[in-house]
């Protein structure tokens, strides 16, 4: 006879989520974690407020070599029904931009809610246990302090972003010994750094913020871009950073929905005995606007049309070449992991290896920055929680 019905290897937002979800179906749950506390991502998230959802969530905020995978999981438990559950438990929240949801008060309000969930459905949870081996003879055996056996096994270990958290690849390596296959994976919502050449001139301007549009291929963001001495950070480069390849360009728009052409040009005609980065400091940082002008000499009024517009591409369509990005260590998200390909998309099951579940980060699906990636967490583990 197993030991358990289900064992969850992960006691992170998807993992202990599965969980209660299996152990409220009367279902015999272990859920382990090497870790020494659940929800340690869940509890520095958000600045420590956890912005534990997106009202907005949907299956074009999140990317996948297959787009279409997370449909089912996202419309079957959705952000509006995780928000049920956190006024349920009298957790007082309020809504950023772009429909972003955070607690009022601590993120540890939601890990609470998640460890309580865990006792009410009977769930056992061992923390400070590392997995040394997974194998399966009928049933699934997991080597963690001993043998634990199980009809099903549920992996939510997540990706390798912020190491220092005890992110590692353990989950691909189960996904590899059970013949799934794997999207290269690299990090995502991630800084962007710079070669020296490019990075040098920019140091000044370390710590200046501008609301801006970060672009790369189709890919298009209307947020914060902050300024770093490494290179370029702030929400709208994490998003475009999940977009842009090695070798690629990102674009900048540093005063979106201004003609800084048309608008130059007027204060070219109305005062154009002033210098020109005294103009464009009527739309950016004076910082900023300095480094844009660097090299220009004379007043407004010795500038042609063609070096306005010029200086005008500088503002509204900066084109830079990133080098790379700060990598794992600073990385909010893994891109890519276990092959959906290899996956139902109702249960997260693996098509070839009956009872076994991959969900959250550890699977190709990853969302925005915003919210999403915790609510795929909620909804991948709601859907692996009814079956396992």
């Amino acid at each position: 006879m197993s030991d358990w019905d289900v064992i969850v290897i992960g006691a992170g937002a998807a993992g202990m989520f599965a969980a209660i979800e299996a152990g409220r179906r009367g279902r015999r749950v272990l859920l382990i974690d090497h870790a020494k506390a659940p929800g340690e991502k869940i509890r520095i998230s958000g600045g420590g407020r956890c912005n534990f959802t997106n009202i907005h969530a949907g299956p074009g905020n999140f990317l996948s070599a297959n787009p279409r995978f997370a449909v089912s999981a996202l419309k079957r438990f959705t952000a509006r029904d995780f928000l049920a559950r956190v006024e349920a438990h009298g957790i007082a929240w309020h809504e950023k931009t772009l429909g972003q949801l955070f607690c009022d008060g601590s993120a540890r309000e939601i890990v609470t809610m998640l460890t309580g969930g865990l006792a009410e459905a009977g769930v056992t949870l061992r923390l400070g246990t590392p997995v040394e081996a997974v194998g399966r003879d009928g049933d699934f055996v997991v080597q963690a302090g001993g043998a634990q056996r199980a009809q099903s096994l549920v992996i939510a270990t997540g990706g390798k972003s912020i190491p220092k958290m005890g992110a590692t690849g353990f989950g691909y390596d189960i996904a590899r010994q059970f013949g799934l296959g794997l999207v290269e994976t690299r990090p995502g919502l991630v800084p962007l750094t710079f070669a020296e050449q490019e990075l040098a001139p920019m140091k000044a301007l370390a710590g200046v913020s501008v609301q801006g549009v970060a672009a790369s291929g189709k890919a298009r963001f209307e947020e914060a871009v902050l300024f770093t001495h490494r290179g370029l950070s702030g929400p709208a480069i994490l998003q475009v950073s999940s977009f842009w390849r090695e070798g690629g360009e990102i674009t900048l728009s540093l005063a979106p929905g201004h003609d800084v052409f048309a608008e130059l040009k007027a204060q070219k005609a109305a005062a154009g005995r002033q210098a020109p980065q005294t103009a464009l400091a009527r739309l950016l940082p004076k910082a900023l606007a300095q480094h844009l002008v660097a090299g220009l000499t004379g007043n407004l009024a010795d500038l042609s049309d063609k070096r306005l517009r010029t200086l005008a591409e500088a503002v509204n369509a900066w084109r830079l070449r990133p080098v790379g990005s700060e990598g794992y260590r600073t990385a909010e998200v893994t891109l890519g992991g276990v092959d959906t390909a290899g996956l139902d998309s109702r249960t997260l099951a693996a098509r070839a290896v009956p009872g076994l579940h991959f969900i959250g980060e550890v699977v190709d699906v990853t969302g925005w920055l915003g919210g999403y990636n915790f609510q795929w967490a909620w909804s991948s583990g709601w859907a692996a929680g009814q079956v396992a």
